[in-house]
């Protein structure tokens, strides 16, 4: 009996011991889930899930540790110049970002990857960007607020528009404070809402130019071609003449029959 209360009693032990680790490790990644980004705002409720707001903090980079249950995140009147790519990869179940009101110039591609299932509003108005980069955008499906940012209106904004899901009201935000051609005459426009101005025109002319002088290259080097084969073959038939021409003649028929009838 006593030996069978020994084992007993340590094998309890351990099972306690490996009870308790499970215990603290679920503890710690509740934690991790649940907890608050450092220096920010947390709240939560049963209707909205748990808010982040870390706004006009002077931060200058995305907190790496926003918790993975946010469903909203309020980042703006900060000092952010750039959104690196996968800033929010961890978030699946967020349905708000906004970014308002910060330095933003540079959104890098993939820069909200992961969100395209979930989010729903996202704000980047009042910043600094100039170059729409349809990859930063990447599966997104929300509504956007682009405005009052300085964007440059030119060929490429208007063939990357196409290329991205957002809801197509978000993209009557940009409006051309300046433009590629200047003299078309879209600063100041939603361009979107300008379907009749092509900024892609002096491209297209440039293009067109392009292939034109292209063509006329070839076609030049084909003439050239051609004349110098046909005076090559001349200059040939030329010199063939003069050879047959210096060649030895031969005595006629006729003449070697008249010489045999003077013989005989």
């Amino acid at each position: 009996m006593s030996l069978l209360a020994g084992w007993l009693l340590r094998h309890s032990v351990v099972m306690c011991l490996l009870l308790h680790s499970l215990v603290l490790m679920t503890f710690c990644f509740h934690h991790a889930a649940t907890s608050c980004s450092k220096s920010c705002y947390c709240s939560e409720s049963e209707s909205s899930g748990k808010t982040v707001r870390c706004s006009n903090l002077q931060l200058t980079e995305i907190p790496q540790d926003i918790p993975n249950d946010t469903r909203r995140i309020y980042l703006d009147f900060n000092l952010f110049t750039t959104v690196p790519a996968n800033a929010f990869a961890g978030l699946p179940h967020l349905v708000e970002l906004d970014l308002s009101h910060n330095e933003l110039s540079q959104l890098e591609p993939g820069a909200f990857r992961g969100l395209g299932s979930s989010l729903h509003f996202l704000d980047l108005s009042s910043n600094k960007l100039v170059k729409f980069i349809p990859e930063a955008f990447e599966g997104l499906r929300a509504r956007a607020n682009l405005t009052n940012n300085p964007w440059h209106c030119d060929c490429n904004l208007q063939m990357a528009m196409p290329r991205v899901d957002l809801e197509p009201a978000s993209l009557t935000g940009i409006v051309c404070q300046t433009s590629d051609p200047k003299e078309i005459g879209v600063e100041g426009l939603a361009f979107l809402l300008a379907p009749d101005i092509d900024l892609c025109v002096v491209m297209k002319r440039t293009t067109d130019v392009a292939m034109l002088v292209v063509m006329f290259g070839w076609f030049s080097m084909v003439i050239s071609y051609l004349v110098y084969y046909v005076r090559a073959n001349q200059e040939d038939a030329r010199r063939h003449l003069e050879y047959l021409k210096s060649l030895p003649s031969k005595p006629s028929k006729s003449e070697e029959s008249s010489t045999i009838s003077t013989v005989v």
